[in-house]
């Protein structure tokens, strides 16, 4: 099979290239680079020892996209391309739409002139806003309490509308909650250009001295330790979990949906404490208030994903800290 994978430079694009080169598929990558790196695709071929085909531009680019599937068999897309910052997605909500909204609807119209229907969504679990109560299954009403999520749930809403027009469609919509670790390898991981939006990069660049303290938003929240609870999946079985969905595709599903999850939830302050061991140093840190947006308690039912696609995730947060702390050390600056 080849596989056109949008976004496939970024953190979860260029780990799942890697999975999907070493499970001996084609793979065909498009990417802006406005928030990854070129060289994570360089690393991915020399880990595999296979060739990457890529393109640098934006998907919105129309003539570029439909070249791609002019010269390339393309069986299956991955959708990863987007912006996903939930603070700035506040400030900037248009971008967000136009990123992540517009740009999804221009590649369907493609892959419908080319007759490829097997879509393979990088959704996201802030399409459950602010849950009633958790483990967070499938069934749960959705809502969004910030454009990005919000930017997520249209999607999901577009692609019901599609499937509901075409049932020849095979569309999977993989809910991700939290991912953090890197490649054993410590070649690839994560690299947010600027300030990280999300956890464990701050973390591991405040370790490795990149940055001087973390900041806690908030430590008033109706959990054990007044501090956020979510649920971190190692970046690896991620990845796995979107090969998982591709198999599910070829028998011909209709439109399914999947939480790609632990099953457990962990604080702040347990991460911390966590990666303080993997890095055997303390990490500094202060509480400053919540930040808009952001809910007490998020983490995932995962038994549907493990009776129907066979899928569950396997590393431990031991793992997702022992790799994340390996990537930095190796990689200070990232990519560069």
């Amino acid at each position: 099979m080849t596989i056109l994978v949008t976004g496939g430079a970024g953190y979860i694009g260029s780990h799942t290239v890697l999975e999907l080169l070493s499970a001996n598929q084609e793979v065909v990558v498009i990417d802006n680079l406005s928030n990854s790196n070129e060289e994570s695709l360089k690393r991915v071929s020399s880990i595999t020892g296979k060739k990457i085909h890529f393109y640098r531009g934006d998907l919105l680019d129309k003539g570029l996209v439909d070249n791609i599937f002019v010269k390339h068999d393309i069986d299956s897309v991955i959708h990863f391309a987007g912006l996903k910052a939930v603070g700035e997605s506040n400030e900037i909500p248009l971008t967000y739409y136009r990123n992540n909204i517009a740009a999804t609807i221009s590649v369907l119209e493609i892959m419908a002139t080319h007759n490829v229907k097997s879509f393979v969504f990088s959704s996201s679990a802030t399409v459950y806003g602010d849950p009633a109560s958790v483990p967070i299954n499938e069934s749960f009403p959705t809502s969004a309490t910030n454009p990005y999520g919000r930017s997520k749930l249209m999607i999901e809403e577009v692609l019901a509308d599609l499937y509901e027009s075409d049932n020849s469609w095979n569309i999977a919509c993989l809910r991700y909650f939290n991912p953090v670790g890197a490649h054993k390898s410590g070649l690839i991981g994560e690299d947010p250009n600027g300030i990280p939006n999300n956890l464990m990069p701050f973390i591991s660049q405040v370790a490795v001295g990149k940055r001087e303290l973390l900041s806690v938003y908030g430590n008033d929240y109706n959990t054990h330790d007044g501090t956020g609870v979510r649920d971190y999946i190692h970046v690896v079985d991620l990845a796995l979990g979107h090969l998982k969905a591709l198999d599910k595709l070829k028998s011909n599903p209709g439109r399914v949906t999947y939480n790609l999850g632990t099953g457990c939830g962990y604080s702040v302050l347990e991460m911390i404490k966590a990666f303080e061991k993997a890095a055997n140093k303390t990490i500094p840190y202060r509480i400053v208030e919540r930040r808009m947006g952001d809910i007490a308690e998020c983490y995932a039912a995962t038994d549907l994903a493990e009776e129907e696609l066979g899928w569950k995730a396997n590393l431990s947060i031991s793992d997702m800290t022992n790799d994340t702390w390996r990537w930095q050390t190796m990689n200070p600056n990232g990519y560069e």
